[in-house]
């Protein structure tokens, strides 16, 4: 596997916050695993860890909504990255409003869009949110870099990988 280490170490994806609400529960998590997966009809696949809190609240959702972040909002990629929901209301000092379907957006957020959630996709210890874009925006004013894996390698981890 070290080859495909060496091809996996090359990429420097975006980084994404997913947000979920279902069940009187929310939760939200940063994720590098999400790209779109198909042109016409646009859709997009973001990855959820099995472990983790937003994938329990996902699996019961029925949109999700995916937040690019700027390279400067580093403090919103780790209070998504690095805790964890079991533990933390993640979501009590961040600006946030109600979007399609219950979907909880980032007011912060450069861009982002919300998703109805079309069919899940195992993929080994992540399962592959497949959505359909129903609403979307951001702040036009943002033209700065987006946060990306680089910027966020020193996020610990809210869960643990194994």
């Amino acid at each position: 596997m070290a080859g495909m280490d060496e091809f996996v170490d090359r990429l420097n994806p975006e980084m994404y916050v997913v947000t979920a609400a279902a069940g009187g529960e929310r939760a939200g998590c940063l994720v590098g695993f999400a790209s779109q997966c198909s042109l016409r009809p646009v859709r997009f696949v973001v990855w959820l860890s099995e472990l983790n809190h937003t994938f329990r609240v996902a699996r019961n959702a029925d949109v999700l909504a995916v937040h690019l972040l700027g390279r400067e909002q580093y403090g919103l990629a780790e209070l998504f990255g690095g805790h964890t929901g079991d533990r933390t209301d993640k979501f009590q000092d961040v600006r946030l409003r109600e979007a399609y379907g219950g979907a909880l957006v980032l007011e912060d957020a450069p861009a982002w869009f919300v998703g109805r959630i079309l069919t899940r996709a195992g993929g080994g210890d992540h399962i592959g949110f497949v959505l359909d874009p129903v609403e979307w925006g951001g702040h036009e004013a943002h033209d700065g870099p987006l946060l990306r894996l680089s910027d966020a390698l020193t996020i610990d981890p809210g869960h643990p990988v194994d």
